[in-house]
This record gives structure tokens, sequence and C-alpha cells, in this order.
């Protein structure tokens, strides 16, 4: 079995449960995900089930999308509604007020990781420094909100969609939000909707996947890659490719290339310079 399956996380479960969880229903111990939910988020997990492990490396897409619930006026140790309330607010903001300072929050940004994160500094996470009731110094980190979109009020909570790049924390964004806004706030719900170009809306619930019907369900692994050009090989460079060899490829033009045999197999992730090609990553199935 090898592909990817794209999994709808529910609430309360990390994306490790959610692995061990997919361990036993596909009877396939290489499985592995893309980019971690935190338990409160629910959405889209990009799982690599066996030979498709290999590109756990290259799976971590540039852009994620999510719809957050901001919750105005709390202020909270995780910067999420789960935290323990550090202060409370009773002046809250108009959504004209939220959206006038969107646009702040938006394009490139420089955010500080939360505390309860799996960052290390030092050689230790934080979030275990946090359990200790510990708070240490975090250098600010490049990340790019490029859409912030309000789009409805429920109740308390003022429900945006964020598209960004990966390494951005919403929750880190809720609470800068609130600081703007004088009240404080933090997130109170999340949902990642898209990573890269996989959509929730392909996405599998646990409860939906069954063993006899599981691989029906798995998307080629060469879908990570289908922005990248094709590049087929004739039986020689085939050859050469499954031994891990370079090979000539005159008259192409540098760049990554995805390397498709004759039968229409994809191969492997490879890089032509100069005339000549290399596989990167190969993901053909060893005998």
């Amino acid at each position: 079995m090898k592909g990817i399956l794209l999994l709808d996380k529910a609430q309360d479960w990390t994306s490790q449960d959610a692995v061990a969880k997919l361990r036993g229903i596909l009877r396939e111990r290489r499985i592995g995900h893309a980019g971690t939910l935190d338990p409160l988020a629910t959405g889209l997990l990009v799982v690599l089930v066996g030979r498709a492990t290999r590109a756990a490396a290259f799976a971590e897409a540039e852009r994620k999308e999510y719809v957050a619930a901001f919750r105005p006026g709390l202020v909270t140790d995780t910067q999420d509604i789960t935290g323990n309330l550090l202060a409370r607010s009773g002046v809250l903001p108009t959504q004209e007020q939220i959206c006038r300072l969107l646009p702040q929050f938006t394009g490139p940004l420089w955010q500080i990781p939360p505390m309860y994160s799996a960052i290390k500094i030092g050689g230790r996470k934080l979030y275990e420094v946090a359990r200790r009731g510990q708070v240490v110094d975090r250098p600010a980190r490049p990340v790019t909100v490029y859409q912030l979109e309000y789009l409805r009020q429920e109740g308390q909570d003022h429900i945006l969609r964020i598209c960004c790049s990966k390494g951005t924390y919403i929750r880190t964004l809720c609470h800068d939000l609130g600081q703007a806004l004088g009240c404080g706030g933090c997130m109170a719900a999340l949902r990642r909707t898209g990573v890269g170009s996989f959509r929730v809306e392909d996405a599998h619930t646990l409860e939906s996947i069954r063993p006899e019907t599981a691989e029906s369900l798995l998307l080629p692994v060469e879908a990570l890659f289908a922005e990248l050009p094709a590049y087929p090989l004739t039986p020689e460079a085939e050859r050469q490719c499954r031994c891990g060899a370079s090979f000539p490829a005159r008259g192409a033009k540098d760049g990554e290339y995805r390397f498709i045999a004759g039968t229409g197999e994809f191969l492997a992730l490879g890089r032509i310079q100069d005339g000549h090609a290399r596989s990167i990553k190969s993901f053909f199935e060893v005998s």
C-alpha cells in the first residue's frame, strides 16, 4: 500500500493519535503525516502511507488555508480557548473595528512563537518549558499571511478565513489581533481547509475508512509534485534512474521534474542541471 490519504481530523485527536489509529485500520506500519494539527483543530491532515513516507520532507506545503474563530476579550497562556485565563475585557470590538485592522495582519509579518509550541530553544521544546511555569525569550520568525478575510460573527466569535505560509501560528495571529484591538483575544476554534492543492472537501473521516476499501482512497505520491513538469525517461535512462545513477538529459531546462517511466509510472522527484539528470528522491517499490 502506497499513497497519500487526505484525512479530516476530528477535534480532541492529536495528529499522532490519528496516525496510530490509521496504522491499525490500514495494517501498515509506515504511516506519517505532513503538518501537525493541534487537538483543538479539525480539518485537513495530509497522511503519507507506505513508501510515500519518503516524501515527508517535501509534503509540507508552502501555503495553507484555515477558518478560525477569533474570540475578543480573552487572553490565555496558550493563546487559544483551552488555556488558563490571564485577562478578560468587557469592552468588545465591533465587526467594523476588527475589519479595519485586518490589513495590518496581511502580508509579510514577524511572529513570536507561543510558549505552548513544539519549537525547540536551547534543546528544549517550548511547551515543556511552559508546563513548568517558565517563560523564555523567543526570537520572532518571518511568516506571510496572503489573505485574511472576515466571514461572519457567530455569538461572541468572529470567523476569519486565513491563507498563509507554513509555520504561521493562527492562535498567535488571534492573540496579536486582540492586542492591537486593545481588548485581548484568543483562538476559539480552528479548521484547516487547504494544504497546497489539497482540499478538506476531498478528505475522509476516520470513521469512514475501512480496511477493505482504504487503498481506493489513496492518491498517488505524484500528486505532491503535480506543479512540476513531467520528464519521460527512455528505457536506458529509466534503468539508470532505478540504479540511483545520473543520466544525460540534453536539451532540457534546468530545474526539478517528475521522472516518468515508459509505462507512465512515477519513479522519482528529480533535478536536471547542465544536461545531466539525477534523482532527488525515488518512490518506486524496491523488491
